[in-house]
Order: C-alpha cells, then structure tokens, then sequence
C-alpha cells in the first residue's frame, strides 16, 4: 500500500472554543509544523469534503492516492503527524513511560471535559457567556439579530448533551471536586517539572491544556476558581499557546524512575475517578445499558454510557500489553496503590 503524501502546509477547520481545536494548533505551534487555520462556517470550509461525524478540529488530509478526506480525531493525529514530522516529537521515547502519557492524554480528553462541559452549560453566567460568544467566532460581522437563532440553538443543543458527558445534578459534586483537586495537584507538580514528564511537552500537555484553554481562561465559573486556587496552572495554560520558540532537547524527558510524589498524586487522582468510570462505562456499553450507574470517589454516578470511551480503555489496555515483560512489571510498579492499574485488570 502506498504511502499518502504528507502535505507541506496542514489545512484545519476549528474555533477557539473547541479545547480539540486549541489541542492541536498548540501542538503544531511547538512542533514547528506549517498549517493554515480556516473559519468554521467560511465558504472554504463549505466547500471541502465533511467528515462522517462534523468534530473540531477537521483536518483535511490526502489519503494513499492524494484525495482530500476529512479526519477528526486528535489522538491519532497525533500520531500520525508524529511519524510524518519527526522533529520535536511529544510522545515520550520510554515505552513505561509513554504508556503514563497516554494514559494522562485520555484523561485530559475524556475526563476534564466533563468539567468543561459541565461548568459552560450547567451554570447561568458560564451559559450566557458561551451562547453570545461561541457562535460569533465563526461570524463576527453578523449582525445581533441574524445572530439570535444560532444563540439560542447552541445553547439549547449543548445543554441536552450534557447528558452524554456525564454532567447532572447527580454527577456535579463528583466533577466540581475532581477538578479542584486536579488543580491543587496539577499546581504541586509543576512546582517540580515544567510539564508532566520533564522539561519538554507531551502529548498529555497538550491534552490538559485543550481542555483548561475553557475552564481556566474562558468560562467564568471554573476560571474563578483556577486563579483564586491555582493561579501557576493559569499562568501554565497561557505559556502552552504558543511553545514554538522552546528549544527542547533529549536529556529533557524524565526518567521513569524520577517522576515523583507529585506525578504519584497525579496517578491516585486518576484511579481515584477516572479509572472506575472507564470500568464501569464501558461494562455498561458491552451490556447494552441504556443508563450507566456506578460509584465514583463514594459518591453515585449516572449517566449515557459513551461508547467511544470504551474504546479509549481498550486502546490503553493494548497499549499496556504491546510492551515487554520487564515493562509491565515497571509500570505496575508505578501505579500500585494509586488505583489506576484497575484498568488494566480485565
């Protein structure tokens, strides 16, 4: 099969409210890789071909034989750009190590943006700011009355989502304190290393940073609550927009051995309420549920299970078994007592 040509500018389609969106530009700005960003809704982005599932970011890259097809996913972007672009590379060059990252990407992706979602659609302010300006980054020159109708389909749309993401009167105690401690936690860490694993980014960086691009810089509730309690992940989430000038190198990465206590207490916040919720997700999912219901950090959860997140365990559990005896012994290592090797138990 032959190999699709790696185009010499990347074209994305996004809007700086989507934390995928914010993800990946981020990610090609510290990469050093070339790319033109269009405006969601522009005649450009009207024209080019649409994904099965419309997501943000679209990217629109050639496939084997040079036709243009629309592809969404962040995480194997990622990797995929990863072996296309070899210079500045975010994923870890130890396999133990590169098993944590994975692990600390999904729960940027899947598990703080229940945070995002909850604290933008669930709360009166964080709603009025988000229906008035979400839909004028892709119009600005509209005027307030042609804009009224997309307001208010926004709003109305998002909300009934919540139900999906796990936001709920059941679930918001859950979600409110995991993100406080995250912050406390995420804060004490980078007191010790400048990213998750050392002195260079990750792709896991980048994952929380997607996600705080919303809850630390835009949405007024959960932002309050980053600068009043931890005002070094604010100032962290803004130095992550743009890391092109960084100059890493490879003695920059952490060794396996010298993550830390902090880096511990960030692994015991995962097993804490991540690791049960992918356990119990994707038990629901296999059994046809209609409603998951679990117990997270001895609190009840509820919610529509989410098959896209079950595949999300499986692809960490291969990525666990993929690496070598002595590896998993390493790794297990790692997480014991921290509860986030209960995924890997089938």
């Amino acid at each position: 099969m032959s190999t699709p040509p790696k185009p010499s500018i990347l074209t994305l389609m996004g809007a700086p409210g989507s934390p995928y969106t914010r993800k990946m530009r981020a990610v090609l700005r510290y990469r050093h890789i070339a790319f033109r960003a269009i405006q969601q809704g522009s005649a450009e982005h009207q024209a080019r071909p649409k994904p099965r599932v419309e997501l943000l970011p679209t990217f629109y890259l050639p496939d084997a034989d040079g036709t243009e097809i629309p592809v969404t996913d962040s995480t194997p972007l990622i990797r995929r750009f990863e072996q296309e672009y070899p210079d500045r590379g975010i994923l870890p060059p130890d396999p133990v190590v590169a098993v944590l990252n994975e692990m600390f990407e999904d729960f940027g992706d899947e598990w703080l943006t229940k945070a995002m979602f909850h604290y933008r659609w669930a709360f009166p302010a964080d709603v009025a700011k988000a229906a008035e300006v979400l839909p004028r980054w892709g119009s600005t020159s509209a005027t307030d009355e042609e804009i009224a109708p997309v307001v208010k389909f926004i709003a109305e749309r998002q909300i009934a989502r919540l139900s999906y993401v796990g936001s709920n009167p059941v679930t918001a105690p859950v979600i409110e304190e995991s993100y406080k401690r995250f912050l406390h936690l995420f804060s004490e860490h980078l007191t010790t290393s400048s990213f998750l694993f050392g002195g260079r980014p990750a792709s896991a960086d980048f994952a929380l940073y997607g996600q705080l691009t919303q809850l630390a810089l835009f949405d007024p509730t959960p932002m309050a609550i980053c600068v009043r309690e931890a005002p070094r992940v604010y100032a962290w989430v803004e130095n992550m927009e743009e890391l092109s000038g960084l100059e890493p190198t490879a003695a920059d990465w952490r060794s396996r051995d010298d993550l830390g206590p902090t880096f511990q207490a960030l692994l015991t916040e995962f097993g804490r309420v991540y690791a049960p919720y992918l356990l119990a997700n994707a038990a629901a999912v296999s059994a046809g549920a209609k409603k998951m219901e679990t117990t997270i950090d001895g609190a009840r959860w509820e919610q529509n299970p989410f098959p896209y997140q079950k595949k999300c365990l499986t692809w960490l559990r291969e990525s666990r078994n993929s690496l070598s005896s002595a590896d998993q012994s390493a790794l297990a290592g790692l997480l014991n007592g921290t509860g986030a090797d209960q995924i890997f138990v089938d």
